[in-house]
């Protein structure tokens, strides 16, 4: 499994998780990538819940990734700590539901 991430991702995930936690993040995601709960109205994000140090999951942060089936790759979009929000937004939702809908246009 090949994973991209976007460059808000990357910057939150180094704030929120050690380098141990990541990967055992993308090695649950490489096992088992439609584990997280599917986004209404974005087209297929899926949210995961990630532990954080001393939080736990119910408390720790939440990863939005997308899965490319065919292409056996996973693109994270975004991750924040779940006592920043509690869920995406409308507007957050509709704008992530059009960069799903650019990915999967023919080339």
């Amino acid at each position: 499994m090949v994973f991209v991430e976007t460059p808000l991702f990357t910057r939150r995930v180094r704030a929120l998780l050690g380098e141990d936690q990541y990967t055992r993040l993308q090695h649950f995601l490489a096992a088992y990538p439609e584990a997280g709960d599917l986004i209404e109205g974005t087209g297929g994000l899926r949210k995961v819940r990630v532990a954080m140090s001393s939080r736990g999951k119910s408390g720790g942060a939440r990863a939005i990734y997308y899965h490319f089936v065919a292409q056996s790759r996973i693109a994270m979009l975004l991750i924040y700590a779940k006592n920043e929000r509690d869920d995406l937004t409308a507007d957050q939702r509709t704008t992530l539901r059009k960069v799903v809908e650019h990915w999967n246009q023919p080339p």
